[in-house]
């Protein structure tokens, strides 16, 4: 697997984490969270030798949509994103796109996904883990032959995501990050929306300290 990480400036804060993955044999190519400067993604994807095959969302806010129409139209693919978040596309007071200064984002899913929907990009297989909290149609995507999770906003080095926009819940996330992320390989790395990325065994100790207090 080959993997880029391109940081996008979307003024909502940090950065948000683009990610380029392409299976090395099959030339099959995968964005996750295409945020902006498609011109940019495209470049990397044709240095790499890459093919679009999908533009995979982990949710529905502007910080992580904003560039998904322009690269589908210089590249191809198909847009992924889960079901309950999918009417978030189009719904500016779910996707935030007017906080983030570029009006009212359209945009059509591909195909709706599911928990424990699996993605084949060549000879990789990625299994998508609904991860609901941030949004309620979070996903964070799992590759268990490289070891690596994609988390979105779900969780990122020594925290979690925000809790305080629509069709978001303290509750859930802590419950997607305690059923869904904590039970991974401890060698798992961490690949987030924004910032760095993380060892899963270095997070792990922050939710068995506050599991007694929440659950």
């Amino acid at each position: 697997m080959k993997l880029k990480e391109l940081k996008i400036d979307t003024w909502m804060g940090d950065p948000t984490n683009c990610y380029i993955i392409i299976d090395e044999e099959s030339k099959e190519t995968m964005v996750i969270d295409s945020a902006g400067e498609a011109e940019k993604i495209e470049e990397l994807i044709n240095i790499m030798e890459g093919r679009l095959k999908y533009i995979y969302l982990t949710h529905c806010h502007g910080d992580h949509i904003l560039g998904v129409t322009e690269l589908k139209n210089r590249c191809g693919g198909k847009v992924l994103i889960h079901r309950e978040d999918s009417e978030g596309l189009n719904n500016p007071e779910i996707n935030l796109s007017p906080y983030i200064g570029v009006g009212e984002i359209e945009l059509e899913a591909d195909s709706r996904i599911d928990d424990e929907d699996l993605i084949h990009l060549g000879n990789l297989e990625f299994k998508v883990l609904h991860t609901p909290g941030h949004t309620k149609g979070s996903t964070s995507l799992y590759c268990e032959k490289e070891n690596c999770l994609f988390s979105g906003d779900t969780i990122f080095r020594g925290t979690w995501g925000r809790t305080d926009l629509p069709t978001s819940s303290r509750e859930e996330i802590l419950k997607s990050i305690e059923e869904k992320i904590m039970v991974l390989p401890d060698e798992t790395i961490v690949y987030p929306g924004h910032g760095m990325m993380a060892m899963l065994k270095d997070e792990k100790p922050i939710y068995l300290e506050l599991k007694p207090k929440l659950f």
